[in-house]
């Protein structure tokens, strides 16, 4: 559960003294609203009149609906809360890849001090940076049916979430805008670029949970351009001996059982494979 750092309790010791509401009751707006993703919170304290719903610019009921003064109020803190945690780089998000918040690594917040993209009002939880810390800072974080995705830009490297294991990627000389997922048996996992739609398979694996891995063509997108939706890469001019032939294929095969790679990718891959021995 996500609880409010030192600086978080300031801020809301500072706008229970501005609005004159307890800290109880602050603090219960202030999950509200970033709940509600700073758009909208759904609340129930007794400060408030009891249950009631506030949309920013918009709509505000109050279980005592003919208390104006009391709307007033807590219209103005829902406000000025909501200004507080937009202000928050990668606290909220809009639910899509492309329009996550974007911050740069080793940059502060001027007003706090604190690395940008992390939020300085709430103790990190280890969920939220589920990537390895040598990443640094993300440029952009989405998720997307239980799979989820970290994107660094300024280093060229994509994090994956999926299955309890964590796999990054090199991203190339592609700039990553957006994921999609295919559904049924043969699931697989694609990204939108510069280049159009490329399948997630297509990316050379850098690492997995934390161990490098050794890069192989069965990854690599030919000549680091982009493949087409589900295409394979070229076949290289060298042939791989037998053994690394088998542990292309394990790793082929760990891959499906992520849903990385379709059983129609697997299959067309490892004939490929097979037929190099």
């Amino acid at each position: 559960m996500r609880q409010l750092s030192p600086q978080g309790q300031q801020v809301v010791n500072d706008l229970s003294q501005r609005h004159g509401f307890s800290q109880d009751a602050v603090t219960h707006m202030m999950f509200a609203v970033l709940n509600g993703n700073g758009s909208m919170a759904q609340f129930n304290h007794p400060e408030f009149g009891g249950s009631g719903q506030w949309m920013n610019g918009g709509m505000m009921m109050l279980g005592d609906m003919f208390n104006h003064g009391l709307k007033s109020r807590v219209g103005s803190l829902c406000q000025d809360i909501a200004n507080i945690l937009v202000n928050q780089p990668g606290l909220l998000q809009s639910g899509s890849f492309q329009s996550q918040s974007q911050s740069g690594g080793g940059q502060q917040n001027q007003a706090t001090g604190a690395p940008m993209g992390q939020s300085s009002l709430f103790v990190p939880d280890p969920e939220e940076n589920w990537w390895p810390t040598d990443l640094g800072a993300p440029s952009a974080t989405g998720n997307q049916n239980n799979v989820r995705y970290a994107y660094f830009a300024n280093i060229g490297r994509l994090a994956v979430k999926t299955g309890g294991q964590v796999w990054v990627y090199d991203t190339l000389n592609h700039q990553i805008g957006g994921f999609s997922q295919q559904q049924g048996s043969g699931s697989s996992i694609t990204f939108s670029s510069q280049f159009g739609t490329v399948a997630l398979s297509s990316l050379p694996v850098v690492s997995r949970d934390g161990q490098p891995v050794q890069a192989s063509p069965a990854a690599s997108p030919s000549s680091y351009g982009a493949p087409a939706s589900g295409s394979s890469p070229a076949p290289s001019g060298n042939a791989p001996a037998g053994g690394d032939v088998f542990a292309l294929l394990e790793r082929l095969g760990e891959l499906r059982d992520k849903g990385i790679v379709s059983d129609d990718e697997f299959n067309r891959k490892k004939a490929d494979l097979l037929d190099r021995l």
